[in-house]
């Protein structure tokens, strides 16, 4: 089942998610599967279960697009462990689209979480999949990319949104 996007705008967006504490259930497996349908969809890298309006620390992430089932990774409850040095991209997001603006995040980070049966792992990854680590946890935590941002630009954007939601073009 694909999942519809929530935009910014919405509280789940800026509110922590819960902690996941059952594992290894058909649930949860179902809306793992929903969240990679919902991001490749979406046509994004990385998805956070709040982005689809469901407050639960999950995050699904795919650095190949759909392109290598290999690639694919499931982060349930996840800390950031480490980050090491730093790299400034553009970066997007699901929930704010149309947007993008360089984000200064860590070039190598390392994240410990479980998978959908519970195991705990740590992964390092580097470049786009530090910015994704990065990214997918702060979504879990309650925060935007546009919260890394000056304020000067993250008030331009807020304002460019609030317009498109009084012309109805922001749902």
């Amino acid at each position: 089942m694909t999942y519809p996007i929530v935009k910014y705008g919405n509280l789940v967006l800026e509110t922590p998610a819960e902690t996941v504490t059952e594992f290894d259930t058909p649930e949860l497996h179902k809306l793992i599967e929903d969240m990679f349908e919902s991001m490749y969809a979406a046509k994004g890298v990385g998805l956070a279960a709040p982005q689809i309006g469901i407050s639960r620390r999950i995050a699904v992430i795919d650095p190949s697009a759909g392109e290598d089932p290999q690639k694919r990774l499931v982060l349930i409850n996840p800390e950031i462990v480490r980050v090491e040095g730093t790299q400034t991209e553009e970066e997007g997001c699901l929930s704010v689209p149309g947007f993008r603006e360089p984000v200064k995040r860590g070039k190598r980070v390392t994240i410990r979480a479980r998978d959908a049966r519970g195991e705990t792992f740590e992964r390092t990854g580097e470049d786009l999949l530090a910015r994704a680590f990065l990214h997918e946890t702060d979504h879990l935590n309650g925060k935007l990319y546009i919260n890394h941002i000056s304020m000067l630009k993250r008030d331009l954007i807020r304002r460019k949104i609030r317009k498109r939601m009084k012309a109805g073009d922001w749902e």
